[in-house]
């Protein structure tokens, strides 16, 4: 699941540019809908295509591709082990010439999106001062400059597959707690515009929380090697985020 839940990550990044978008109340929803929804059905054809090219079940002991089929495919490469039989030797070249543009497309994307968190963090005295700060351009061009570098190293760090075994088990917990965030404002002010009412608006939701948990708690049990530091560094936030409050306190100018 790891690797499917990380191809649709990021889908919730257009909101963190809420505030620079024309009638956001309407591209937001739209931008959301169609982003998740056009990952999701690349992906589905992706694997469609992998089923065509491949046989699922394979011998781990076999010499050639096609024996190994998708169960036993090299390192789980399957999208390699699809372009060899399509493209031969130099399927390899091709795989990592579209990797490197996928990473630089997501990185692209990332650091955008994300400056804008820094941004926000600033102004509420969470982040660095100068984070907080716009220039000529009217963006904040020293929180995608932290962005830019954060994303640079964490490219360098290891591979890919560690990464993502660290941000899906992550990003749940927050997805999970922002939910339950929706969840909570439904109660305190179940008159707000938008705000859904009734059972069935309980379902998705508390379905999610459900699914999302299960997933963090089988990480914790099959990849702790990754997921324990995972659950260290969101919990090191807290002390964190006080400790910021509490030197921030004075030491920035009102906004």
């Amino acid at each position: 699941m790891v690797g499917s839940l990380f191809s649709a990550d990021a889908w919730n990044n257009i909101t963190f540019t809420a505030g620079e978008v024309i009638n956001p109340k309407r591209t937001i929803p739209i931008s959301l809908v169609l982003g998740t929804g056009l990952v999701t059905l690349l992906y589905l054809l992706c694997n469609v295509a992998y089923i065509f090219v491949l046989p699922v079940a394979g011998r781990p002991d076999a010499s050639d591709i096609i024996s190994r089929g998708i169960q036993f495919a090299a390192s789980d490469r399957v999208g390699t082990a699809a372009a060899w039989v399509i493209f031969g030797a130099p399927a390899e070249y091709i795989m990592a010439g579209l990797i490197m543009v996928s990473t630089f497309g997501c990185n692209n994307g990332l650091i955008f999106s994300g400056a804008r968190v820094y941004y926000a963090m600033s102004r509420d005295r969470l982040f660095f001062q100068t984070a907080g700060r716009l220039n000529k351009k009217l963006v904040p061009g020293m929180a995608l400059a932290f962005q830019a570098v954060w994303a640079g190293i964490l490219c360098l760090s290891g591979t890919y597959s560690d990464l993502l075994d660290y941000v899906i088990f992550a990003v749940l917990i927050f997805y999970s707690l922002t939910i339950g965030g929706i969840l909570i404002l439904r109660k305190k002010n179940p008159t707000a515009e938008h705000n859904s009412r009734g059972v069935s608006s309980l379902i998705l939701p508390c379905a999610y929380i459900f699914v999302a948990t299960a997933i963090c708690v089988d990480l914790l049990i099959f990849k702790p090697a990754y997921t324990w530091p995972g659950v260290i560094i969101v919990l090191l936030g807290v002390p964190v985020y006080f400790v910021w409050r509490r030197v921030s306190r004075g030491a920035y100018p009102a906004s």
